[in-house]
């Protein structure tokens, strides 16, 4: 079988992750060498919009089931939540500052996921955590190791 490329898009830089849009209107993508996301138009090729707000590298990216949000996880030790009709970050999942008990990641976020519902936020990271959060409050409700 011989399988046609459909569209190339004009990423700049080495893509690290891709997700498509529950409705497969939009395409996600991050990168290894920048710390932004970007959303394509999978109808155009066009890029739509740029996601600015990671510090490193963008590792993973998953929508929610509704396609209103966007998960990214980084080697910046976060996750972030991302509207995806503004672009706007609404939420940055993190460790909590000042030396107190970490909430989030250590290390790099390898994996973000949710759940069928949307209600849960999956992420993996390289200090061999696997952490469950609450989508809507972003507080982690679990940390399994």
């Amino acid at each position: 079988m011989i399988i046609d490329c459909l569209l190339t898009l004009g990423q700049k830089h080495q893509v690290s992750s891709v997700a498509f849009s529950p409705d497969g209107r939009q395409l996600a993508s991050g990168s290894l060498n920048s710390s932004t996301l970007r959303l394509w138009d999978t109808a155009t090729g066009q890029c739509i919009a740029t996601l600015e707000g990671h510090m490193m590298r963008v590792n993973s990216v998953a929508f929610s089931p509704d396609g209103r949000q966007l998960a990214s996880g980084s080697n910046d030790c976060t996750l972030r939540l991302w509207d995806t009709a503004t672009g706007q970050c609404t939420a940055t999942l993190k460790p909590r500052p000042g030396g107190r008990k970490a909430e989030g990641h250590t290390e790099a976020v390898r994996s973000v996921a949710f759940s069928s519902d949307g209600r849960q936020l999956s992420s993996g990271s390289w200090d061999s955590t696997l952490r469950l959060w609450d989508a809507a409050t972003g507080q982690c409700t679990a940390t399994l190791k």
